[in-house]
């Protein structure tokens, strides 16, 4: 992951004997889709002018006005070490453009660029983001398919030979660094089969095709161990679920814009006013940054997952924690969003929500550092503590009512996301589920 040029990519391929190169993209909903070519068609594809259909992509456009063309970022080349044996193939993320040469509002990354711009005009220069997703590891079945089975009982932080996922484990990180990544930690979490890798920040769309990227060398490398990898929120009833904290921070001119080694709890007004628009839009930005019918299944009381909007220097049951480390390391992380947003789209509706405070010199409110969960309803209401949106149905319905975050999303984007959520929610609501047989079939 370096800068390129064309020249640099042209003779890139050459070297090390790729055979196709697979140009990448992100639907609405989150998922890599790709364009696969082989490596004779590299100058076509260095020169924007691969098309391809996008009607056929969910959320994007109508039959009639189907043609996108690719416009491939030449600084996320890379090469998938897992493809040496059959010819390798390296990829390009590609921005999509129109046929006019615009760039498309249905894309994310895209999207978040120009949520960006709105930053840089209010006098920052970078917005760094460092993840921590989390998955479950299942056994695969005979024909392939993922089973309920774990493939440990492991703990938080376990060794082997309780935690059997450590190979698999070792095995991503290895191919995540051949690829470039900067691994920070690896380790079992709280959840028996549950499982984290940290790397290290980076800008805003760097970090967000870098947590593309993870998924799929997650996912690739677990089959090849006869394991099942996903980043479902809440696969399994009774223990946690998966989360994918956003650690954010500002920059202005090299500079951290949240540290001041002057300012209370040595944050600065900038980072004061961030967590005030965080908090004043945290319902709204629920449905971007939890956007499946199954996360709202880990936004409950007892599994660490934060349920109240609240944020704190000390405890980890409020939605925004402020990390111990300060200096150039001064972050706010954002504790609510699951591993199925699409991060484009999460970090875009993020940036927006503290940039609000910042543009309107909001005034956060006053730290919670007690346990949120040992506290009552009265307590919560005292405190002024509200609850996030129980529902996908409840937090589609919040984000339609706010302003800022669907100016984050773009009138493209949000008319198709919030079409497609509530088929989903439609969906989820007139299924009969078992759990409704298991209560009522005999009693009724």
């Amino acid at each position: 992951m370096g800068k390129y040029t064309r020249e640099d990519i042209q003779r890139l391929a050459k070297e090390q004997d790729v055979k196709y190169i697979r140009l990448q993209f992100t639907d609405i909903l989150g998922t890599i889709k790709n364009v696969e070519i082989p490596v004779s068609q590299l100058d076509k594809a260095l020169d924007n002018k691969m098309m391809f259909d996008g009607s056929s992509i969910e959320g994007f456009v109508r039959i009639e006005e189907s043609d996108m063309q690719l416009y491939p970022d030449l600084d996320t080349w890379v090469v998938f070490p897992w493809t040496a044996e059959k010819g390798k193939v390296a990829r390009l993320i590609c921005d999509i453009y129109t046929p006019e040469g615009e760039p498309f509002a249905g894309d994310p990354r895209a999207n978040l660029k120009r949520v960006l711009e709105e930053m840089k005009e209010l006098g920052f220069t970078d917005f760094n983001l460092g993840p921590e997703p989390e998955f479950f590891l299942f056994k695969l079945d005979e024909k392939g398919e993922p089973t309920l089975e774990l493939n440990d009982n492991g703990g938080y932080f376990d060794l082997a030979p309780t935690d059997l996922g450590e190979n698999c484990r070792r095995d991503i990180v290895l191919e995540l660094e051949e690829m470039g990544f900067e691994i920070e930690a690896s380790h079992h979490e709280v959840a028996p089969g549950q499982h984290e890798i940290d790397f290290k920040y980076a800008d805003a769309v760097t970090a967000c095709d870098n947590i593309q990227t993870f998924k799929l060398v997650v996912k690739t490398i677990a089959r090849k161990h006869g394991l099942h990898a996903t980043f479902m929120p809440k696969p399994l009833f009774g223990v946690n679920g998966s989360g994918m904290h956003m650690n954010l921070s500002l920059f202005k001119d090299g500079q951290n814009a949240f540290f001041d080694e002057s300012g209370e709890l040595k944050l600065s007004e900038t980072a004061y006013q961030f967590i005030a628009g965080t908090v004043k839009n945290a319902e709204a930005f629920t449905a971007i940054c939890n956007p499946t019918v199954n996360s709202y299944k880990r936004l409950v009381p007892g599994y660490e997952a934060p349920c109240y909007v609240a944020w704190s220097g000390q405890n980890r049951s409020p939605l925004i924690r402020i990390p111990a480390s300060r200096g150039m390391s001064t972050r706010v992380e954002v504790r609510s969003v699951d591993p199925s947003a699409n991060p484009y789209l999460a970090m875009a509706v993020l940036l927006k929500a503290g940039l609000d405070g910042i543009k309107n010199k909001m005034e956060a409110p006053a730290p919670v550092d007690r346990n949120i969960y040992a506290m009552d309803k009265e307590e919560r209401e005292a405190e002024g503590l509200r609850d996030l949106p129980a529902t996908l149905a409840a937090a589609l319905e919040v984000l339609k009512k706010n302003d800022t975050i669907k100016d984050a999303l773009g009138e493209h984007i949000l008319e198709h996301f919030i079409e497609a959520k509530e088929i989903e929610w439609d969906m989820f609501r007139t299924q009969v589920h078992p759990w409704e047989r298991e209560q009522y079939m005999s009693m009724y």
